[in-house]
């Protein structure tokens, strides 16, 4: 499978380096190249996106638009659907795929100033909008959260003012490597990130370390207790009323020899001393194996959330319209493991 490694937009490699907080490792081994759309392809993408965004009721929370773009999803060029399809199969070692040269806005517009707001959210159907919501609907069913950010199924990820320390989509400080919702029984098994607009700066970078790359790297007392319910997780700060934890859960859980993540560094607690070390060696095993990437436009990232834990850099921004923006859609492979949380059979759980 696909792993972040780039090419640019000349044809020229580019191997990302793997980094640990406060110093750069060696350049990553070479990986297969990153999926970058060709011309053609880009300009395919883009007139789906075109119809999408002139389908009534052109609404990103709708279920008659989830419905169109769920039909026409299945127009999106073959080698895209062969790569979605694989990933979906298997995310590989690194529980991530990027796809790149993916079209952000009309021909004929110009992308708005990047949002400042507390809870923002992409209402309206646009090119990103429609381009994230079709390639995640080829990986499973699109799903949001009632608690976060009103239940929207396309989400804004921007710094906000006053909340560059939150350990959120809206800070700029350095975001803890997590599983997203973590503390959540139907948490979602894919994430996508889709650059809207570049951190001008260049400085904000997309972290992901796998399981997989990891485990290796572990002694063997310390999956041990890893695998044992032996830790906590509270929901972020996104969950709007959500408190206390989840029931004490394995960090490891699943086949031993290839088993599932489930932590965040910043809401995961160990529940005894013993646990609290098994976690701590994780953590420094992740910064010795996650891949950092500066998302361009037109960039999706899809992280594996059973896979991978993700994170992000920190960066200064702005707050001149300039800043970084990316979309943020969720999918479940399971529409009937969290019916019983969808209100009347729609996107958004409880």
């Amino acid at each position: 499978m696909t792993s972040p490694h780039l090419i640019d937009s000349e044809g020229t490699s580019m191997s990302l380096t793997r980094t640990s907080e406060g110093a750069t490792a060696a350049p990553a081994a070479e990986h297969p190249a990153a999926v970058v759309l060709t011309e053609s392809e880009h300009a395919q993408v883009g007139a789906l996106a075109d119809r999408l965004v002139g389908a009534a009721p052109a609404a990103t929370d709708d279920l008659q638009w989830i419905r169109e773009v769920r039909d026409a999803s299945a127009g999106l060029p073959l080698r895209l659907l062969a790569e979605l399809r694989a990933f979906r199969h298997d995310a590989g070692p690194d529980g991530v795929l990027l796809v790149r040269n993916l079209p952000v806005v009309a021909a004929d517009r110009t992308l708005p100033p990047t949002p400042m707001l507390a809870g923002s959210v992409e209402r309206t159907a646009t090119v990103a909008a429609a381009v994230v919501t079709a390639a995640m609907l080829q990986l499973g069913e699109v799903i949001a959260f009632r608690n976060e950010k009103t239940g929207a199924l396309v989400q804004n990820v921007v710094p906000v003012p006053g909340q560059e320390s939150q350990q959120s989509n809206a800070g700029s400080e350095v975001l803890e490597m997590h599983v997203e919702n973590a503390f959540h029984d139907n948490r979602p098994d894919y994430i996508g990130l889709m650059c809207v607009r570049e951190d001008p700066s260049g400085e904000a970078r997309l972290r992901t370390a796998s399981v997989r790359r990891a485990l290796p790297l572990l002694s063997e007392q310390t999956r041990g207790v890893l695998a044992e319910a032996r830790f906590l997780t509270e929901a972020p700060p996104s969950f709007d009323g959500r408190e206390g934890a989840a029931p004490a859960h394995p960090i490891l859980p699943g086949a031993p020899e290839d088993p599932d993540i489930l932590v965040d560094f910043h809401a995961t607690h160990p529940l005894d001393g013993e646990a609290r070390e098994a976690m701590a060696e994780l953590r420094e095993v992740f910064l010795r194996v996650n891949t950092a990437v500066a998302l361009l436009p037109g960039d999706l990232a899809v992280v594996d959330n059973r896979l991978a834990v993700h994170g992000r850099s920190p960066f200064v921004p702005r707050y001149d319209g300039t800043d970084r923006w990316l979309h943020r859609v969720y999918a479940s492979l399971d529409s009937r493991r969290n019916r019983p949380q969808r209100h009347a059979a729609g996107a958004v759980l409880d």
